[in-house]
């Protein structure tokens, strides 16, 4: 059996950024529920029949120089403006209200292996996209710089190496228990009860029930410095190598180059607790300018960048 495979008990010591995170969720406040499992209990079932399907657009016969397909609607609605660094604004409003507008976001469900091999660690980041495909490059963002380094950090920076997998509905709970502010040392695969795989290029493990997951290499970090408390250490951001995937043999075509979003079927991170789900889409070809004005769309259009556009 490969040494990545399987699971070992985090080190049992230096507890500080359990502690941490315990105090930074409740400074947070993500939950805006007092009984959650009152309001959990009022809703309605969640609906497995639903499946993947296609609808058309809002505006199928959409035309060039149309905009909008509101019909003016939202052009009626004011903006307020809002400045990050307002005196007296909390960074935190800053996180609660980019987390809730820059909507839906992937997960990034990252498993890392400590230098030594003894400890292992599993956990979701929403601060995760993919950046390039030559090579192939993702980026993870984390809170905290890196002297009160989150325990993934920690390893990935000490390794340079972890996992991406897609968290799909079929685990959702799983993955998210994975988040729980369990004291320094405690398995979050046992936790979660969710499955260590192997992996060819890497030593951490895979998570053998995501139906998409990436092994990648560290390629560098950027650790970001507070605008309103100058000297204090805010955030990282990783950028990682991919160098081998892996994806359910009933989800990827013939080509190996498509994956069907009916099996994939991902959750993505809405803002507070909130998670999406992605069971339909639509399909829009990229105009081609020449077919366009071929057609006569462009009539009346054509007119030079000037300012305040």
């Amino acid at each position: 059996m490969p040494a990545n495979f399987g699971d070992q008990e985090q080190k049992p010591n230096d507890p500080s950024a359990a502690e941490h995170r315990q105090d930074s969720e409740k400074t947070v406040g993500r939950n805006p529920h007092p009984d959650f499992k009152k309001v959990q209990a009022s809703r309605p079932y969640w609906r497995q029949e639903k499946s993947w399907h296609f609808t058309k657009t809002v505006d199928p016969d959409w035309k060039l120089g149309r905009g909008a397909n509101d019909g003016g609607e939202s052009l009626t609605k004011a903006h307020i403006e809002i400045d990050p660094y307002e005196h007296g604004r909390p960074a935190v409003f800053n996180y609660k209200l980019l987390i809730s507008a820059i909507i839906p976001r992937p997960i990034g469900f990252v498993s890392t292996r400590s230098e030594d091999g003894k400890s292992t660690n599993l956990a979701p980041f929403s601060y995760t996209q993919v950046i390039n495909h030559d090579p192939p490059l993702f980026i993870i963002g984390f809170a905290g710089g890196f002297s009160n380094a989150k325990d993934t950090l920690a390893n990935l920076a000490a390794t340079k190496e972890c996992t991406i997998n897609i968290i799909s509905e079929h685990f959702l709970e799983a993955a998210n228990a994975t988040s729980i502010n369990a004291p320094y040392g405690i398995s979050e695969w046992a936790l979660s009860g969710l499955t260590p795989a192997p992996c060819t290029d890497v030593t951490c493990s895979r998570v053998k029930e995501a139906v998409f997951s990436v092994e990648a290499k560290l390629f560098s970090t950027q650790e970001f410095e507070s605008r309103a408390t100058p000297g204090k250490k805010t955030g990282v951001l990783a950028i990682v190598e991919g160098t081998r995937f892996w994806v359910r043999e009933d989800a990827i075509n013939d080509d190996k180059n498509i994956i069907d979003p009916a099996i994939l079927r991902p959750m993505s991170r809405l803002g507070g607790i909130m998670y999406g789900r992605t069971v339909e889409g639509c399909e829009l070809p990229r105009p081609d300018y020449e077919e366009k004005q071929k057609d006569g769309e462009t009539d009346g259009l054509i007119q030079e960048k000037v300012e305040g556009q």
